[in-house]
């Protein structure tokens, strides 16, 4: 009977450790989340995904309250990303100008983990990895676990000392990984000094306003009643595209992490119609039409919840 009470009170206890250990796990990934958007830095990372690579070279700073990024591309056409809160300008060359483009706020590297972390706890856990060295500092290595198979799973690099994202990884059911991003250097900045935070204005090419985005303005009657589990709405768009007649409508849908897009259009005459699924890499894309209108899903998530989605959508009458 002894042996029954001790075993029993021992497997309370791991039971009871394991719970309060991962939940200190997810107390150091909220000071990864918040180090990205309060710490002041420079640096360098990559981008791979597939036989795709870009550089970029950003500089962070957290003054008066608000977050200023400059990114700039340093591989093929020139692009510079700016953003202030959660606006977003891109200076795009395009042939012989400058094309000047406004973004809503999306999580741009390394602030790629959402302010509030209740979100993901819905669905994934959180395990360490153990450490490694990434960029010259220690890292701190956890894994988010998806609960289902409706989004990727994802291995996190975390400064040990600052908390900052150094490396971030999407892995797929086999922990093949599909795509990752990371710090190849990066430094603290001291100074205060926003100098920086302005375009390399080239004075022989012209600079024109891309206005093709206008938010909050999806139509009412477009409708996605139930959505896979643990995403939710996030955004939605009207996107003026040049050469169509008609606006499409983008709805964009997350789990704090995975992110999925809905674009839907009118089919009008002469369009040719997309129906089937896709792959690209860690991206899906599911497409078929409905009541005359072209819809088409996309993400990187796996198939079948780019697949949930687009049998999902409806227009009410």
């Amino acid at each position: 009977m002894m042996v029954r009470v001790i075993s029993s009170f021992f497997a309370l206890f791991l039971i009871s450790f394991s719970a309060f250990a991962e939940e200190d796990l997810w107390v150091n990934l909220q000071k990864t989340a918040s180090a990205a958007r309060e710490l002041n830095y420079q640096g360098l990372f990559v981008y791979q995904s597939g036989a795709m690579m870009r550089s970029v070279q950003i500089t962070h700073m957290f003054e008066g309250g608000r977050e200023f990024t400059r990114n700039v591309v340093l591989d093929g056409r020139p692009r510079e990303v700016f953003s202030e809160g959660d606006d977003i300008v891109i200076f795009n060359a395009k042939h012989d100008k400058i094309v000047i483009e406004k973004r809503r706020g999306q999580n741009l590297f390394p602030a790629m983990l959402p302010t509030h972390l209740n979100i993901l706890k819905q669905s994934y856990k959180l395990k360490m990895v153990g450490t490694e060295r990434v960029a010259g500092r220690v890292a701190q290595v956890l894994d988010l676990v998806p609960n289902d198979n409706l989004r990727y799973q994802y291995r996190i690099w975390s400064d040990s000392e600052f908390g900052l994202l150094l490396k971030m990884s999407m892995l797929d059911i086999q922990g093949k990984t599909l795509e990752q991003i990371g710090f190849t250097q990066v430094n603290l900045l001291l100074s205060k000094d926003l100098d920086w935070f302005q375009p390399n204005i080239d004075p022989t090419k012209p600079y024109v306003m891309d206005d093709n985005l206008e938010l909050n303005h999806v139509d009412s009657h477009l409708v996605v009643p139930v959505l896979p589990p643990g995403y939710r709405k996030v955004d939605q768009i009207k996107l003026q595209v040049p050469g169509k007649t008609a606006p499409v409508q983008q709805l964009i849908f997350s789990d704090g992490l995975a992110s999925v897009s809905l674009f839907v259009e009118p089919l009008l005459k002469g369009m040719q119609p997309r129906i089937g699924k896709k792959s690209f890499g860690s991206t899906n894309l599911c497409a078929h039409v409905m009541n005359g209108y072209q819809v088409v899903v996309v993400g990187e998530v796996p198939s079948q919840t780019v697949e949930q989605i687009a049998q999902q959508v409806s227009f009410k009458k």
